[in-house]
This record gives C-alpha cells, sequence and structure tokens, in this order.
C-alpha cells in the first residue's frame, strides 16, 4: 500500500485495553499513514503502541503526559498533522466500534470532494445500547436547527474526514471542543464556515465487555456538557443568524467561507 502524503487516519485513544492493538492494525491495513494519539492512558498501552510503530512505518504514536479529553488528543494530531503537509484526516475511535474497513471508500471520497467533510451515518445493530440511540436524537435535532438544516445527517458519529485546516482554525479560536463535546461542536462551526457536509452510511457495533468493549461514557456528566455546549451553539447560532437570513435572501450559501 502507498502511503498518502495528503490524508492520514487519526485515533485518538484513552484506556482502552487491548482493543487498541486490533482497531489499529486493522486501520493499518487499510491505510497508510496512520496516527495514533494516547490521550494519557495508564492501561500500559502506551509502550504496546509504540512497540508496534516501531516495527511498522506507516504508524506513528504520540503519547499525551496526562489526560485532557477526545478533541484535545485531536487537536495535538490536527497541529501536528497541518505542520507536516497533510490536508485531511480521517478520524476513528480506538474501541472497536468504527468499520475500518470502510476507510478506504471515506477516503476516496474526501479526495472526490476536497472540500468537504465527510460525515459516518450510523447504522445500528443489536448490540447499541436503546437509550445512548435514542439520546443522539436529540443532539442532532438541535444540530439540525443550529445550522439550519446544513445536512448534518448524524452530529455525535465520530467516524468522519475533516479538512485540517479549517478545523485547526476553529479549535484554535476558542476554548471548547476538548472533550465529549468535540464531535458535535466540530461539524456544526465547520458548517457555520461553509464547509459542505456529505453523509455515507456506516455500522457501529458496541462491543460487550467480554469482547473488550470499554466505554468511558458517563450519562448524566456527558448528558450535561452536550447540554452546555448546545447552549453556547445557539448563543453562537442566534449571533450569526441577521447575516445568515441576508445571505439567503441573496441567494448565497448559507454560511460564510469563514
Amino acid at each position: 500500500m502507498s502511503e498518502s502524503t495528503t490524508h492520514l487516519v487519526l485515533v485518538p485513544s484513552y484506556n482502552t485495553g487491548a482493543t487498541v492493538y486490533d482497531t489499529v492494525r486493522a486501520a493499518r491495513a487499510a491505510w497508510s499513514p496512520v496516527w495514533v494519539v494516547v490521550d494519557g492512558s495508564d492501561d500500559g498501552t502506551a509502550a504496546g503502541l509504540q512497540a508496534m510503530a516501531g516495527a511498522n512505518p506507516g504508524l506513528r504514536v504520540d503519547v499525551l503526559a496526562a489526560n485532557a479529553g477526545k478533541g484535545s488528543a485531536v487537536l495535538h494530531g490536527l497541529e501536528a498533522a497541518l505542520a507536516a503537509g497533510f490536508t485531511h484526516a480521517l478520524t476513528m475511535d480506538s474501541d472497536g466500534q468504527h468499520p475500518a474497513d470502510l476507510i478506504a471508500a471515506f477516503m476516496r471520497e474526501s479526495l472526490a470532494h476536497p472540500e468537504a467533510m465527510i460525515l459516518g451515518r450510523p447504522v445500528f445493530d443489536a448490540s447499541a445500547p436503546l437509550l445512548r440511540v435514542r439520546g443522539r436524537r436529540v443532539s442532532n435535532w438541535w444540530t439540525n436547527l443550529e445550522t439550519l438544516g446544513a445536512g448534518i445527517d448524524d452530529s455525535l458519529y465520530g467516524f468522519r474526514v475533516y479538512p485540517i485546516a479549517p478545523l485547526v482554525d476553529v479549535m484554535r479560536r476558542q476554548i471548547w471542543m476538548r472533550r465529549f463535546d468535540f464531535d458535535t461542536e466540530a461539524v456544526v462551526r465547520l458548517a457555520w464556515r461553509g464547509v459542505r457536509p456529505i453523509n455515507l452510511a456506516a455500522p457501529v457495533k458496541y462491543l460487550r465487555p467480554e469482547e473488550g468493549g470499554v466505554s468511558h461514557f458517563r450519562y448524566v456528566r456527558d448528558n450535561a456538557l452536550l447540554s452546555w455546549m448546545h447552549l453556547r451553539l445557539m448563543f453562537g447560532f442566534l449571533l450569526r443568524l441577521p447575516g445568515l437570513v441576508a445571505r439567503r435572501r441573496a441567494g448565497r450559501p448559507p454560511f460564510a467561507a469563514r
């Protein structure tokens, strides 16, 4: 497999145990390069991943000293990728939920439409907790409102390809998007900048504990974080609303390029 000089796979990881090794092997089988950012894990996987990288030139592993959240780990990887000349990054979780066999298809779509963000539309199977499936409908409703129906099918599914430069610029301009709130806020703020969403169906699998499944989702804490995020986004949306309406009346795209 030839190594891409524009598109990479970026995997933030925190305490997923041995599952991360299977995730990284599957990602490397589908694409090169793959970068992993270990977000302060204390489960021993940092050393294991570094050993894998030592024997695999298409794999890079960065280890953060302390856990700072998914968004912080992604930003670390994005900034390093931007400095290295990459233009796009496919993010995927390290816990085995995301389909590595679709990496190449998502990358092809991004190569054909480099101005867009390629978003996974989750296809759930029987392993999906009903509470999680229903709960994401609330976030999707708010996202649809905050972007005036920009076409984001799912706001929470983290299997997606981002144009790196605009996302890094968005994240550098404010202090949020550093934890579980990253995925949703990223697509809303990119839509505000005129980055078009393209949605592709992708299965999601929730592994059982006996299969190595690990979840760091905390229902009260993380839903409170999402609620605060949507409150911030609605405030930003209302500030943009007069200009948005004016652009629509003039027959121009609803969101400005910046």
